[in-house]
C-alpha cells in the first residue's frame, strides 16, 4: 500500500483497512512519530486462545479424550469460577446450543464437566472458547492440576477470610461505640470521625475479600442469569452505598458493619463448602493418581529406558523395581514378590505374585523387582475403567441435584421481587425506614442455605463411599439405593465366597470318577461360572478332550459331543430336557442339588460342592432388616443350598433353581407391586436382572459385563463396606431433607419478620450465614467414620 508515496506491505488484509482509513483521514503522521511497531493481528490473540489450539492436536487428546462413534469425541473438564447451581445451569444451557455439542453435563461437587461433541462440526478448543465467553475458564482434566487448583482457591479463601475477619473486628468495635451512641449520646464530630474509619477499614474487605462475589454477579447479569452472588451483591452495594452517603451528609444510619460481618460469614461457609469438595476430591483423585507417569522398559538388547507409560504397547516388557507402581495390566514374566491391591481391591494384605500371576495397573510392588509382559494400556486398563465409572457417575446427576439445578435461578429471582417489592412499599410508606429493611430482605433471604443443601451432602457422601471401596457409576444411584425397599442378592460370589470346591462326586452310571471328571470339565473349560471353574480345578492335570458343536444355556448349562457322543452338564431341570426319552430315568433319591452330567443313554454322575458365607454376610442381612428391609435370595442353585444358605443368614425370601430371565421376572413382579428393588450380584448371569433393578450393586470381582450393568461397584469383596456405604446413601439422604427442611424454614419464618422491620441488616447477616453454616456442617457429617 502506498503510504507517504512509498510502498508499504501490510500483514493481512485487516491491517490494509486500517492503514486505508488512517490515510484516508490525512493522518499519515502516525507511522512518522510511532516509537514501536504496532502489534500485529496474531499478537492481539489472547494468549489463552493459542494454548487451547494445542487441545485439537490426536496425539494430544490421547490421554483425556475418549473416541466414539464416528467423529463423536467425549473429554472431561475442569471448570474455574462455579461458585452455586446457577453457574452450573448456565455452563450447560450455554455449550448445549453450540452446533455438534452431543451432551453436557456439570458436576458441581468436583466441578467437573462432561462433554460430548461432533469433531466434524466443532472441535475442542471451540467449546473452551465459548466457555471463556461467558467468564469462565475451562481446561482437561488432570488430577494433579485439579488438586493444586483446589489448594490455590483454599489459600486464597483464607487470605480473605484473614482480611475480612481482621478489619471487620476493628470496625464491629467502632460500631459499638455507634450503637452506645445512639443511646446515652455521642458527639457528632466524633460520629463522623468513627464513620470515616469505618468507611476505610470496609473498603478493602469490599475491594478484596469480597470481589469474588461481585465479578460472579456481573458474570451472571452479562449472560442474563441470576445465581446466588446476585442478591449478596446488591445487598453488601445497597448497605456500602447507603452508609457511604450518610457518612458524607452525616444523617441517617450506617452499616458498615454488616456489610463486614456479611462478607465474613459468607467466606466462612464458602470454606467449609471448599473443604468438603476438596475431601470428596481427594477419594476420588487418590485412584486416579495411581497411574504413574513413567516405566522402566526393557529393550531387545538387554537395556532399559524410561518412558511416559501412555508410550507402552501391549507385549512390551517392564521392569517393576521395589516400591513402584505398576504401570498397565500385565502377567508377571519373571520375579517373585508382593503386591499392594488395596486401592483397587480393598484386600488389605500384600498379594504374592509369581511368574504367570496377573498384575493390576495402579497396585504397587512391595518387595522384589518384576518384569511384566504388558497385557492392556491406555482406556483398556482395570485402573482406567474404575475412573471411567466414576466419570460417569459425576456427569450423571441425582434426580435431587437436577432440581437443585433449576430451581436455583428461579429462587433468586423470587427473593429480588420480594425485595424489590419491599423496598417500594417502604419507600412509600416510610422512606427513612426502605433501605434498612430492604437489605434486611436481600440479606435473610439469600439462597445460600438453598444452593448448599443438596451438593454438599452429595460431595461428603460421595467421598466417604468412595473411601470404603463402593464406587457410584450412576448419579442417580445414591438417591434410589437409600429409598430402596427390596434388597436382592445372588448367592454365588455375592453372599458366598463365589469359590466353590468339590466335595463329593455320586457315580450314576459305568463310568469311574476320573472319566466323568475330565469329561465335566472338559465340557465346562471356557465357562466363567464358579461352579465350572471348581470343576476345571478339581480335574488337575486331566487332559482336555475334543469337544464339537457345543451349545451354552444361560443357568442351564453346556453341551457338547465327544467322540460323536452328545454329553451335558449343568442343573437337574436343563439336563433332563436334554435327555429327553432317556431309558434311564431320573429317581427321586438321587437328589436336585449339584451339577449333573449326562450322555444320550442317561445321567453318569452328579457333582456336589459346598462354598462357604462371606465374612460380614449376615451382619449385612441382619442390618437391612432392622432397617425395614425385604431380603431376597435368588440363586440358580438347587433347593437344598439355597435353603441352607438363607437359613443360616436369617433370610425369609428365597427362590432357588433360577435362570436369568427368572430372576428378571420375580424382579418385575416386585416392582409391579410398588416395590424399590436394589439388585446385588456379580456373575455373568446376573448382567440382566442388574440392568432391570431400580438400582444394582455388581462385586467388584464380577464380571466385566455385571459391572458395566451395575449403578455401583463394591471394589473388594468386603461386605461390611457395602453394609457401611448403604447406611451412609441413607443418611445423606435423610441430611438433605434436614438441609432443605431447614433453609425453606428459615426463610418462611425470617422472611416476613424482615419484610415487616423486624430483623436490622446485622442480624440478618448473621442468620443468614448462620443457615448456611448449618447446612455445610451438617454435611459434613457424612464424613465421619
Amino acid at each position: 500500500m502506498l503510504i507517504d508515496g512509498e510502498e508499504r506491505p501490510m500483514c493481512c488484509a485487516g491491517c490494509e483497512a486500517v492503514a486505508e482509513s488512517i490515510v484516508a483521514s490525512g493522518l499519515t503522521g502516525f507511522y512518522r512519530h510511532r516509537s514501536e511497531k504496532s502489534p500485529q493481528a496474531r499478537e492481539l490473540v489472547p494468549d489463552f486462545l493459542h494454548q487451547i489450539q494445542i487441545y485439537d492436536n490426536p496425539d494430544i487428546q490421547k490421554t483425556f479424550v475418549t473416541a466414539g462413534q464416528g467423529d463423536l469425541r467425549e473429554a472431561s473438564l475442569i471448570l474455574e469460577g462455579i461458585v452455586c447451581a446457577a453457574c452450573v445451569w448456565l455452563n450447560e444451557r450455554h455449550l448445549s446450543r453450540l452446533d455438534g455439542v452431543q451432551s453436557v453435563s456439570i458436576n458441581y461437587t468436583t466441578h467437573r464437566a462432561r462433554v460430548s461433541w461432533d469433531d466434524s462440526v466443532i472441535h475442542l478448543s471451540d467449546i473452551l472458547e465459548a466457555i471463556s465467553h461467558i467468564g469462565y475458564m475451562a481446561h482437561p482434566y488432570d488430577p494433579n492440576r485439579q488438586q493444586a487448583l483446589m489448594e490455590a482457591e483454599r489459600k486464597k479463601q483464607m487470605r480473605k477470610l484473614g482480611v475480612a475477619g481482621l478489619l471487620g473486628m476493628q470496625v464491629m468495635m467502632i460500631a459499638i461505640a455507634l450503637y452506645g451512641g445512639e443511646f446515652w449520646g455521642i458527639d457528632r464530630d466524633y460520629r463522623q470521625v468513627f464513620r470515616w474509619i469505618s468507611l476505610f477499614l470496609t473498603l478493602p474487605v469490599i475491594a478484596y475479600a469480597g470481589a469474588g462475589f461481585f465479578q460472579s454477579a456481573w458474570r451472571d447479569l452479562r449472560r442474563g442469569a441470576v445465581g446466588m452472588d446476585v442478591p449478596i451483591s446488591l445487598g453488601i452495594s445497597f448497605a456500602f452505598i447507603g452508609s457511604v452517603w450518610n457518612t458524607i451528609t452525616g444523617g441517617g444510619h450506617v452499616y458498615y458493619d454488616s456489610v463486614v460481618m456479611f462478607i465474613f460469614f459468607l467466606l466462612i461457609g464458602r470454606y467449609f463448602e471448599l473443604v468438603a469438595r476438596k475431601k470428596a476430591a481427594e477419594e476420588t483423585e487418590r485412584i486416579a493418581l495411581m497411574a504413574p507417569a513413567t516405566a522402566t522398559r526393557l529393550l531387545s538388547d538387554g537395556g532399559e529406558e524410561v518412558v511416559p507409560v501412555a508410550e507402552l504397547d501391549a507385549a512390551d516388557r517392564v521392569l517393576i523395581k521395589p516400591g513402584e507402581t505398576v504401570p498397565a495390566d500385565g502377567v508377571v514374566l519373571e520375579g517373585r514378590s508382593s503386591v499392594d491391591e488395596a486401592l483397587l481391591t480393598g484386600e488389605p494384605l500384600p498379594v504374592l505374585k509369581t511368574a504367570g500371576a496377573e498384575l493390576t495397573g495402579g497396585s504397587v510392588n512391595t518387595e522384589s523387582p518384576l518384569v511384566m509382559e504388558v497385557r492392556a494400556t491406555g482406556d483398556r486398563t482395570v485402573l482406567s475403567q474404575i475412573l471411567a465409572l466414576i466419570d460417569r457417575a459425576q456427569s450423571d446427576k441425582p434426580a435431587i441435584a437436577r432440581l437443585a439445578d433449576r430451581s436455583a435461578s428461579w429462587f433468586v429471582s423470587a427473593v429480588l421481587l420480594l425485595a424489590a417489592t419491599t423496598g417500594i412499599y417502604w419507600w412509600l410508606h416510610d422512606p427513612q425506614q426502605w433501605l434498612p429493611i430492604t437489605l434486611s430482605v436481600l440479606v435473610v433471604t439469600c439462597p445460600c442455605a438453598f444452593s448448599l443443601a443438596t451438593p454438599t451432602a452429595i460431595t461428603a457422601a460421595t467421598g466417604r463411599l468412595t473411601g470404603l471401596g463402593l464406587l457410584i457409576t450412576r448419579g442417580a444411584a445414591l438417591e434410589t439405593i437409600a429409598r430402596a425397599s427390596h434388597f436382592v442378592f445372588d448367592k454365588t460370589g455375592t453372599l458366598t465366597e463365589g469359590r466353590p470346591q468339590l466335595a463329593d462326586i455320586r457315580l450314576l452310571g459305568s463310568m469311574d470318577e476320573q472319566s466323568v471328571l475330565q469329561i465335566a470339565a472338559s465340557l465346562e473349560k471356557k465357562s466363567e461360572h464358579p461352579l465350572a471353574q471348581a470343576l476345571v480345578a478339581a480335574a488337575g492335570d486331566l487332559q482336555s478332550l475334543d469337544l464339537q458343536d457345543v451349545m451354552a444355556e444361560p443357568g442351564g448349562g453346556i453341551s457338547a459331543r465327544v467322540d460323536g457322543r452328545l454329553y451335558a452338564v449343568g442343573n437337574r431341570q436343563w439336563v433332563m430336557g436334554i435327555l429327553g426319552s432317556s431309558p434311564r430315568r431320573f429317581h427321586a433319591d438321587d437328589g436336585d442339588d449339584g451339577v449333573w452330567l449326562v450322555h444320550s443313554d442317561g445321567p453318569l454322575a452328579v457333582f456336589r460342592f459346598h462354598d462357604r458365607i462371606r465374612p460380614g454376610a449376615k451382619r449385612l442381612v441382619a442390618e437391612l432388616q432392622a432397617m425395614g428391609k425385604q431380603v431376597w435370595l435368588l440363586t440358580g442353585d438347587q433347593q437344598q443350598g439355597a435353603r441352607q444358605i438363607a437359613g443360616e443368614l436369617g433370610i425369609d425370601h428365597v427362590e432357588w433353581a433360577m435362570k436369568p430371565e427368572d430372576k428378571l421376572k420375580q424382579v418385575k413382579a416386585l416392582q409391579a407391586q410398588n416395590a424399590i428393588v436394589a439388585m446385588v450380584g456379580d456373575g455373568v448371569n446376573d448382567a440382566p436382572v442388574l440392568a432391570g433393578a431400580d438400582v444394582s450393586i455388581a462385586m467388584g470381582g464380577g464380571t466385566q459385563l455385571a459391572v458395566a450393568s451395575a449403578d455401583m461397584v463394591l471394589l473388594g469383596e468386603d461386605l461390611d463396606k457395602l453394609r457401611e456405604g448403604i447406611r451412609t446413601a441413607w443418611r445423606s439422604m435423610k441430611i438433605i431433607r434436614q438441609n432443605l427442611y431447614w433453609a425453606l424454614g428459615y426463610n418462611v419464618l425470617a422472611l416476613p419478620l424482615a419484610m415487616m422491620g423486624y430483623i436490622q441488616p446485622w442480624l440478618a447477616a448473621i442468620g443468614m450465614s448462620a443457615s448456611s453454616l448449618i447446612v455445610v456442617l451438617n454435611a459434613l457429617r457424612l464424613t465421619r467414620k
